[in-house]
């Protein structure tokens, strides 16, 4: 009787799935680095404002999607208000806010100053070319 013999082929059907999990791992970190920064868009003015150097401020960023940040971390308008209460009166409060951004969302950070009477805030804007 004569014994045919089937080879066994490399099974390659595991190692696919391992490179396909470390490929998604790869792709999703890399575009979370990717969001390190906070983008947004500042309006245009003429007179416009620069971020300051001073290291004594406060940065507050309203995106596009009206979602609030303190220094580049999300918040909300409670932390924010926690914040400024707890700022002393010389400290400069950065406002930047995505020009597409609702005009209401910049409304109340500019509410949470006036309640603090805190006037030391800038709105960062960038120069028409």
């Amino acid at each position: 009787m004569l014994k045919i013999q089937h080879s066994q082929g490399l099974n390659i059907v595991p190692f696919i799935d391992v490179i396909l999990v470390l490929l998604a791992m790869v792709l999703s970190i890399s575009t979370f680095i990717a969001h390190g920064e906070i983008k947004i868009e500042l309006p245009k003015s003429d007179s416009s404002t620069k971020s300051s150097q001073d290291s004594n401020k406060l940065k507050i960023i309203i995106n596009n999607e009206n979602i609030f940040y303190i220094e580049d971390k999300e918040a909300t308008l409670e932390e924010i208000a926690e914040k400024i209460n707890a700022l002393d009166r010389q400290t400069i409060v950065e406002l930047k806010s995505d020009k597409n951004a609702k005009f209401d969302s910049f409304i109340r950070i500019i509410d949470i100053l006036r309640n603090k009477n805190h006037e030391n805030f800038q709105i960062i804007t960038e120069r028409n070319p």
